[in-house]
């Protein structure tokens, strides 16, 4: 009887949602946070990339009006001399008295704009006159055309400026609702962290024992060429000779994996590029400076550098890219790429096989 008695009561223990085990229940909360802080770093991602590509535009923007500002000087120099030079010219042909006709103009004249009109429309000037006003002309127009890019530059700079300060507040207001949803989970996320950071050491490891072999197989194919080895690798081949391929050119910047790998760990913090933080174009910009090559900090802009090359061609250092552009990582080989992946994340390994990144990739291009 008393067995029977405790069947029953372990019935309705199981059966009463307030007997539920509370760990089971709490992991199931962290990982429902879990999947909307994900939902929101990808949006974030994209708002990152947003404020980089601003900037980028910002940066482009402030070189042309600069620039703009000193043709227009130039411009308005060279306007003020042609317009003296005709003055004087002018003063000239009052004072000997160029002829009834020409003192007809100069006196009928409303303004300077309206003397050159009729001097120009009478066709009364010499072939030297002729040239000073044509000169005035030129200068003048060219004022025109550059108080015009100055004004259309000034309207792109205040809309990229918004659009900017609109992808901070969208970036600043996502972070704050992050850090509220983590605060809730803080114990689950410590031994996600653990777990994450094992996972790391272990891909790490496995990318440098892969450099280290890589360099080794580059030295001996180094030492064959120096002691005059006549064999070679296979050379690739589509079995015609005639067929059309699109391979693209081989990778010279390998060199950036190594760059990159002695970042791992460093944390995440958008709109930066190094030493000691960076967001995911940060980290390409930071490595493919130290090889002495300079890049746009925004994944849209670095998609149009460098070349197309396919997935089953990829070599170390190209950039791979994900989520309509919105992330980017640095291919290491062995299907694994570096990247610096979100907020309240470190510099880390990934494989491209894994489900958001598989689903989610759109390319990779090939830095010449």
């Amino acid at each position: 009887m008393p067995a029977v008695l405790l069947v029953v009561v372990a019935a309705l223990i199981a059966a009463v949602p307030g007997f539920a085990d509370p760990i089971t229940s709490k992991k199931a909360e962290a990982q429902q946070v879990l999947a909307q802080i994900n939902q929101l770093d990808v949006g974030l991602g994209k708002a990152v990339e947003a404020y980089d590509s601003a900037t980028v535009k910002l940066q482009h923007i402030r070189k042309q009006l600069s620039t703009n500002q000193l043709e227009m000087r130039v411009a308005r120099q060279n306007l003020k001399a042609a317009e003296k030079r005709l003055a004087a010219r002018l003063y000239g042909l009052y004072v000997t008295g160029g002829g009834d006709s020409t003192l007809e103009v100069l006196l009928g004249a409303k303004s300077l704009d309206d003397i050159i009109n009729r001097l120009d429309t009478e066709n009364r000037v010499s072939d030297q006159d002729a040239q000073v006003l044509r000169q005035v002309k030129v200068f003048r127009r060219q004022m025109a055309e550059r108080g015009a890019a100055l004004q259309r530059a000034h309207r792109a700079q205040q809309r990229v400026v918004a659009d900017r300060a609109a992808a901070k507040a969208r970036i600043e207001n996502g972070l704050a609702y992050r850090q509220r949803l983590l605060s809730s989970i803080k114990g689950e996320i410590k031994q996600l962290q653990a777990e994450a950071a094992a996972r790391q050491a272990v891909l790490a490891a496995q990318a440098r024992a892969r450099l280290v072999q890589q360099q080794q197989q580059q030295q001996a194919k180094l030492n064959t060429i120096v002691v005059g080895a006549t064999a070679q690798a296979p050379a690739a081949s589509t079995g015609d000779p005639n067929a059309v391929t699109t391979v693209a050119p081989p990778a010279h910047y390998g060199g950036v994996v190594q760059v990159a790998m002695a970042q791992l760990g460093k944390p995440y913090v958008w709109g930066t590029a190094g030493p000691d933080t960076f967001d995911c174009s940060g980290l390409v910009v930071y490595a493919y400076a130290a090889m002495g090559v300079s890049l746009p900090h925004s994944t849209y802009a670095l998609w149009n550098d460098g070349v197309y090359v396919s997935q089953d061609q990829l070599q170390p250092g190209d950039l791979v890219f994900f989520d309509g552009l919105g992330h980017v990582g640095i291919y290491i080989g062995g299907g694994q790429f570096i990247h610096a992946p979100h907020t309240g994340t470190v510099v880390q390994i990934a494989n491209l096989s894994d489900g958001w990144y598989a689903a989610t990739y759109v390319g990779a291009r090939r830095i010449l």
